[in-house]
């Protein structure tokens, strides 16, 4: 879709929007927002031998959010819009491959132009009930969309949430289409089996359905625990538990709690077969946060989740997930808000992941990896530029299996409300 098309496309879906029948809560609840991503990308691959010595470019994001109220009555009516557009600044054919821009079709070695697409939502809301249709961008353990690139992955597909007793969240839906975060096609799902998952598929490689299910509950205000399903039909069935906890320790003081157990099996045309495990402890004092994190795959693949989205794993960082066969990893991470200080919108982060024990299939040895993140990042609090975000991320890894990779990324955001 070209600039022109998603431009008219926009202007006619908020014509409809406020020259139809909406009621006064239709439009008075509504709200609109222009977010700009301006986003470098750059990856050096360091080992011999690589195909590509390095990917790089560089792209301007335009994503447009509208969220309309729910017209009055028993049963509410309601409509999102999501549209985005990417432009390429530079790239080449011997830098394509970020994840920033589409692949022109004709040239799959050349970034396109521009690309685009316009996500619409139809929703139903009764008492605390709400139903969607259409275009969705979901956070479940089992589906967690991925919005590291220029503009956000998303499903199309029915989604539906019951918040109808107290404490109590419940999710049931099922999405039969993915949208890229670098394609403007919904297509047809697949598992991801990059790195060394060691995942063997049957005759289906993808699947037009994906369902899922789930229960999260509230003990307490800083006390939750959750229950999801997520099967790719014919592909894998997936069970995910997760507990939460925040225990204040004094003025300043907390330690906060995030556990994760997986189980992964085939559905009747793969070999997956996974468990998970996973735990981070984080102890904030004033504006510094430590953090100390581990993650065990266990079974005879890696951990199974739908290709393009991200792993819902605790050692999921910058480049790796850490999720291979058999892969142990342990994580240790740093914060820092610079808001203690008194220059608030300022913050630092740095993380070290180290992994081994990676099944290599055949091969002598054992797999080990490890990775270095750190993040820089500043949000301009008030004045005319209020909201205008710069975020440097910077990452190292080094693998006996996988790719030498040295990468950064250079993003700046700007976020205005429109209404």
């Amino acid at each position: 879709m070209d600039r022109n098309t998603l431009s008219l496309a926009l202007c006619g879906v908020t014509a409809l929007t406020f020259c139809g029948p909406a009621t006064a809560d239709f439009i008075k609840d509504s709200k609109a927002s222009l977010e700009l991503r301006n986003f470098y990308f750059n990856r050096d691959f360091r080992q011999d031998g690589a195909a590509q010595s390095k990917a790089e470019e560089w792209a301007q994001g335009f994503l447009l959010r509208y969220e309309s109220g729910f017209t009055e009555g028993t049963v509410g009516v309601g409509m999102d819009a999501l549209g985005l557009l990417g432009v390429k600044l530079d790239s080449s054919p011997d830098r394509t491959g970020t994840g920033l821009l589409k692949s022109d079709r004709e040239r799959p070695n050349r970034a396109q132009d521009e690309y685009g697409e316009l996500g619409l939502t139809a929703k139903l809301r009764v008492s605390q009930s709400t139903l969607k249709a259409g275009t969705l961008l979901p956070k479940l353990p089992v589906a967690l969309y991925n919005d590291s690139r220029l503009l956000p992955q998303t499903f199309r597909g029915a989604w539906a949430n019951s918040a109808e007793v107290e404490n109590l969240s419940l999710d049931l839906g099922r999405f039969d289409r993915i949208n890229l975060r670098n394609s403007s096609d919904n297509e047809e799902m697949a598992v991801f089996n990059g790195g060394n998952r060691n995942i063997v598929l049957g005759r289906t490689k993808t699947s037009d359905q994906f369902d899922f299910a789930g229960a999260t509950y509230k003990w307490t205000p800083n006390l939750s625990s959750a229950y999801h399903y997520g099967g790719l039909d014919g592909i894998y069935k997936q069970h995910y538990l997760t507990l939460n906890h925040l225990l204040p320790i004094a003025d300043g003081q907390s330690l906060k709690s995030d556990i994760r157990w997986a189980h992964s099996t085939d559905d009747g045309g793969s070999n997956v077969d996974n468990d998970a495990f996973g735990a981070m402890f984080t102890y904030a004092l004033g504006g510094h946060a430590f953090g100390l994190g581990y993650q065990r795959m266990s079974g005879d693949t890696g951990f199974a989740n739908i290709n393009g989205t991200d792993a819902y794993l605790v050692n999921l960082v910058q480049i790796n997930d850490f999720g291979n066969e058999d892969e142990r990893s342990w994580q240790a991470r740093y914060d820092y808000n610079f808001a203690a200080l008194g220059i608030p919108g300022l913050t630092f982060m740095t993380r070290y992941l180290s992994g081994d024990n990676v099944d290599l299939r055949g091969a002598s040895g054992e797999g080990k990896e490890w990775e270095r993140n750190t993040d820089i990042a500043y949000v301009v609090q008030s004045g005319p530029l209020k909201n205008l975000g710069v975020k440097w991320r910077n990452a190292t890894t080094r693998s006996n299996f996988g790719s030498d990779i040295d990468e950064n990324r250079l993003i700046l955001s700007y976020t205005l409300a429109l209404w």
